[in-house]
């Protein structure tokens, strides 16, 4: 993954492209913008190769939070498929695992070069004894299938243990190197679960109140 100029960078995520015609549409808007008047000629060509990559990614399921069904499948795309991923191992019936879902599903569009995956635990019985998944929910990231961030419940999260938004997950994603930089502004903000505590709620029992540990082991 190539450096990308910072004026380039900033185009591109303050006007994300959803799908081919939206890129067809900003590229052309972009040569047209006199506020490009002082990119230089590689800046421009930068812009049309990182779109171009854009596209190619999302055709390979890349800007979707994506549940994987079985163990296999998940080893391939993190060993062979993506260059960086972020798994969420999950079960369906643990509140914390749904608030962790809609942080990650905030993320997934705004983040092209990474691979947003999920799995069941029940679906995964090797991958939880070989990576020692034991509390939930549990995230962990890759780059070219070796760990390298793992985040238990929501430890590291925000201000305090059960509230965080998705900006949180967000900066600490980036600081590992499994995002290459942050994307989420205030315009994404009205879903991004700002302020939730375990029960996706804006205040609530605290955990002393409520020692809901998904300790499933």
């Amino acid at each position: 993954m190539t450096s990308i100029d910072p004026a380039v960078a900033s185009v591109l995520d303050s006007r994300p492209a959803k799908n081919d015609s939206d890129e067809d549409d900003l590229l052309e808007s972009l040569e047209n913008d006199s506020t490009l008047d002082s990119f230089r000629e590689q800046r421009m060509q930068q812009l049309h190769e990182e779109l171009s990559r854009a596209k190619h990614l999302r055709n390979q399921e890349h800007s979707q939070y994506t549940e994987i069904g079985n163990e296999k499948a998940l080893m391939d795309i993190v060993n062979t498929g993506a260059m960086l991923s972020v798994v969420h191992f999950f079960k369906s019936d643990f509140r914390r695992c749904g608030i962790m879902d809609g942080h990650l599903e905030t993320l997934a569009p705004l983040h092209f070069d990474t691979r947003f995956l999920r799995i069941n635990v029940d679906n995964a019985p090797f991958l939880v004894t070989r990576l020692k998944v034991q509390v939930l929910p549990c995230v962990i990231a890759f780059r070219k299938g070796v760990s390298i961030d793992r985040i238990i419940g929501f430890e590291g999260l925000g201000y305090s243990e059960d509230t965080f938004s998705t900006k949180d997950l967000e900066r600490r994603l980036v600081h590992s190197g499994a995002l290459p930089r942050e994307k989420l502004t205030e315009t994404h903000s009205p879903g991004d679960g700002r302020g939730l505590d375990v029960y996706g709620t804006r205040k609530g029992p605290s955990r002393a109140d409520n020692d809901d540990d998904d300790d499933w082991d």
